[in-house]
């Protein structure tokens, strides 16, 4: 059995634990790895807070409940930041959540990572 690199993109706002369950329901825990990975940009904070040290402590406390890895990196290009990540760790798999609008969006960031990462399958939550 193929092990899954199960790969959780998660953004500044706080419904990201649904994602996180989302991504945990998906791997087998005695075979497969979950990662959880925010991306965010230099000048912004983490999660709509002014409080960086608790936002990233809830992340944590969420990934950890579920035994996923946490990275959480700055960039001024996200895209680059997550294919990056996913190609390091050998991902196969991404969930994500949906757009605002609901739908793809021809510019969205679930449309460049598909495009750059053709062979992860990928779940939109």
């Amino acid at each position: 059995m193929k092990t899954k690199k199960v790969m959780v993109c998660v953004t500044q706002q706080k419904t990201c634990e649904r994602l996180i369950e989302g991504g945990s329901n998906k791997v087998d825990k005695e075979n497969d790895e979950l990662y959880v990975i925010h991306v965010v940009n230099e000048n912004d904070t983490f999660l709509y807070e002014n409080n960086d040290s608790r936002a990233l402590e809830y992340l944590f406390r969420v990934s950890k409940a579920v035994g996923a890895d946490l990275t959480v990196i700055r960039s001024k290009d996200v895209i680059k930041a997550i294919v990056d990540f996913a190609k390091d760790k050998k991902i196969t798999d991404i969930v994500m959540g949906e757009s605002p609008s609901g739908k793809e969006q021809e510019n969205s960031i679930e449309i460049n990572l598909k495009n750059k990462l053709p062979k992860c399958d990928f779940s939109v939550i």
